[in-house]
């Protein structure tokens, strides 16, 4: 199947590293399954320009959110409660924010993949 034709390239946004995540995450998927998984996971994944902006508001206050939002409750409160680690960990996650986004991502592909292969999403 060409690059162009595939239907992981109908999601936003999408880098050739995380593409070829998918390739591999979602071999041997029928074509019903391969767009249930597309629903689930199109609709749990995270831009990394989402994080970098979250990432930022740190800065005006409200540090952590971003770590609340890819499922990192502990590190988010640890970042509400200590002004982003006195700012150095807000700092490290703005430049970081991609592979921040691409590891939450990954564990969405895993869960996303869970659900279409027990048939819990018809």
């Amino acid at each position: 199947m060409d690059i162009f034709q595939s239907p992981l390239m109908s999601l936003p946004g999408i880098t050739p590293e995380e593409f070829s995540y998918l390739q591999q995450a979602t071999t041997g998927l029928t074509e019903q399954q391969l767009r249930n998984f597309l629903m689930i996971y199109g609709s749990r994944r995270k831009q990394p320009s989402e994080i970098l902006l979250l990432s930022l508001i740190g800065f005006l206050g409200f540090a952590g959110i971003h770590r609340f939002v890819i499922g990192q409750i502990g590190m988010g409160i640890l970042y509400f409660f200590t002004g982003g680690l006195c700012m150095i960990g807000t700092i490290v996650d703005i430049i970081n924010h991609k592979s921040l986004t691409f590891e939450y991502n990954q564990k969405a592909v895993f869960e996303s993949l869970q659900m279409v292969r027990m048939g819990g999403f018809q």
